[in-house]
């Protein structure tokens, strides 16, 4: 069907093709795989439940768990109290969790179920907590429901202890990254001797070693403690304003904890910009091990920037990602020509927009766009490389672009989800595969008696 798309555009008032996107309640899921001993709970039907469970398994290659109200046809009608009761029984007495994170689904947030006065109706064991969130799918995306499950967090479950001024820590919203993205963010925090409170955090629940045994909670996760804790810390660093900052302005207007709103650290820029935010707020000493991680990542771009200068490129995906690789690619000296999220916001269009202020060629930017307006801009503009996540491949396929797999969902690939993106060690991870993309196609395209072997 690929060959089929038109190279005519014309505005769509209401129909999405491909969207460049998913739904609220996986990214609500993913956010709640990050507390300790929690299972997720998709108040819905079990086909929902079953869709968002496979989507995250494929992405990280981990069984994900998560429970369901299991609605038929009469909880349709007449509402799902009576399922989600009886389903928190169960899995109280069957699961044993400490902690049950409640996503509502469409057809919970159409019939209109009040989560909150049911769960405040419910007798939840002693030494449990529940939290719920709303993330009605027909709204957003599934940043837009990781986002709001975190705010649930904050909202529900943190604390402040009027007698103590500060715990001396920070706290840090990593956003929606992989666990091999937060493990990152916890080296650079420990290098700099940084107490902290990272919520919330899928390392060691998401990437655990295959050892012959199966944990259905494993030992990673912010704790609940921790969440309480929140109240109590310096300042809330939120790492992308989509996926993260609502948090840190409900913690603000809950505890007055300051929050500072900063590009998910992908490349050199948006990495100084944290790592310069975390000496203002602490004090402390960015590492020469750090520095000199910088300096390679310098060095390598150097070495290697003409192969990138002047290459046309595509960045599509999730809104944070997607401004930060922008920032990137512009610092590689690559031309980004069409840029593009799934997640409708016009703050974004304004950032990107700002951010290529000074390009002196033709560029798409949109929000809430689909790969099928991202196809017909290339068949109209043509570029040298695609950047985001495994469905553009049908579009790489069809007009013959090399594709570099960056972000959410990466189905068709592995260990991804295991090694960072951001920071300095991530950018010299991804200058890597932008650099064997292109020197792959140039290989591929190069007569043979005319072969290089130093490039």
């Amino acid at each position: 069907m690929q060959d089929l798309v038109p190279k005519e555009y014309k505005e769509r008032n209401s129909l999405v093709i491909n969207p460049v996107k998913t739904c609220q309640p996986i990214g609500a899921m993913y956010a709640a795989l990050g507390v300790h001993g929690a299972l997720p709970h998709s108040h819905g039907s079990q086909g929902c439940c079953s869709y968002h469970r496979m989507h995250l398994t494929k992405h990280f290659r981990e069984p994900v768990v998560a429970s369901s109200s299991s609605f038929t046809e009469g909880a349709s009608v007449f509402g799902g109290r009576a399922n989600l009761e009886t389903a928190l029984k169960n899995i109280f007495a069957v699961y044993d969790p400490q902690v049950v994170a409640i996503n509502t689904t469409c057809l919970s947030e159409t019939i209109g179920d009040d989560i909150g006065s049911i769960i405040n109706g419910f007798d939840v064991p002693e030494g449990k907590t529940i939290i719920h969130a709303s993330t009605p799918s027909y709204v957003g995306s599934h940043i837009t429901g990781f986002s709001n499950m975190v705010k649930a967090m904050i909202k529900q479950l943190s604390e402040k202890n009027e007698e103590a001024k500060t715990n001396n820590k920070l706290n840090l919203i990593p956003g929606f990254v992989d666990p091999g993205d937060i493990r990152e963010i916890k080296r650079i925090l420990e290098a700099m001797d940084i107490d902290y409170i990272l919520f919330p955090d899928q390392s060691d629940v998401l990437d655990t070693p295959l050892d012959g045994n199966y944990d259905m909670y494993p030992e990673g996760g912010v704790t609940i403690p921790e969440l309480n804790d929140t109240g109590n810390s310096q300042a809330t660093i939120a790492l992308g304003e989509f996926a993260s900052a609502d948090s840190a302005f409900e913690l603000e207007k809950k505890h007055d904890v300051k929050p500072y709103i900063l590009k998910s650290p992908v490349g050199i820029k948006a990495t100084d910009e944290l790592l310069m935010q975390l000496m203002k707020l602490t004090g402390k000493e960015v590492p020469a091990k750090i520095e000199k991680e910088r300096g390679q990542l310098v060095d390598i771009i150097a070495d290697t920037h003409h192969q990138f200068h002047g290459k046309k490129v595509a960045v599509y995906g999730d809104p944070d990602i997607v401004i930060s690789l922008t920032e990137f690619v512009l610092s590689l000296g690559m031309r980004p020509v069409h840029v593009l999220t799934g997640t409708p916001d016009n703050k974004f269009e304004e950032t990107v927009t700002e951010m290529m202020s000074d390009a002196d060629w033709e560029y798409n930017i949109t929000a809430g766009g689909d790969l099928f307006q991202l196809h017909q801009w290339i068949k109209n503009d043509p570029v040298d490389l695609l950047l985001g996540n495994s469905y553009g491949k049908l579009v790489a396929r069809q007009e013959d672009i090399p594709l570099v797999r960056v972000g959410f969902p990466i189905l068709d690939r592995s260990v991804h989800s295991y090694l960072p993106t951001i920071g300095y060690k991530g950018a010299i991870l991804l200058v890597e595969k932008i650099s064997g993309a292109l020197l792959d196609r140039k290989d591929r395209d190069t007569d043979f008696e005319l072969t290089e072997f130093v490039l």
